[in-house]
């Protein structure tokens, strides 16, 4: 099946049809792939208008008639020119913001897991102890700082 069916007949992994949806990987290759199809389409209707305009120039004056439909063949390809700039526009902002959409999941997925790992560490942690431990800290840092004004 070729590239273009299988975008147009949703033809995926039967991975992303089971959860109802491709996923974002699968997601931006098929914008990818689309993107480059369009592109290679861009460069030939680039090189046809080329060759049109060739053969417009080169009736010229002796044969209106086969200039004219070159030069007619010509606004035709740039009119779908025209409208596959428009849809690469399209794709692209909507890649772009598949792409930001992905990063912010992944960002708060790691979140998630930063938020998860310090409520394990703090797990253990009591406040009394701590309040005890942070006085107990205080009262022998006096009794040090006693000591050291004792000796000078």
């Amino acid at each position: 099946m070729s590239k273009i069916s299988k975008f147009f007949k949703g033809g995926g992994s039967a991975a992303s049809k089971g959860r109802g949806g491709p996923s974002p990987q699968e997601a931006l290759a098929r914008l990818r792939e689309t993107e480059e199809m369009l592109s290679k389409k861009q460069e030939y209707l680039e090189t046809r208008i080329q060759r049109e305009l060739a053969v417009a120039r080169q009736h010229g004056t002796k044969n209106k008639r086969a200039a004219l439909q070159a030069l007619k063949r010509k606004k035709r390809y740039e009119k779908q020119l025209s409208q596959i700039d428009g849809t690469l526009s399209t794709i692209e902002f909507q890649r772009e913001a598949l792409e930001n959409s992905h990063t912010n999941t992944e960002v708060l997925k790691n979140m998630g897991y930063a938020a998860q790992a310090m409520k394990k560490v703090h797990e253990n942690m009591d406040l009394n102890k701590i309040d005890d431990l942070m006085q107990d800290i205080t009262e022998q840092q006096d009794v040090a700082q006693e000591i050291s004004d004792a000796i000078s």
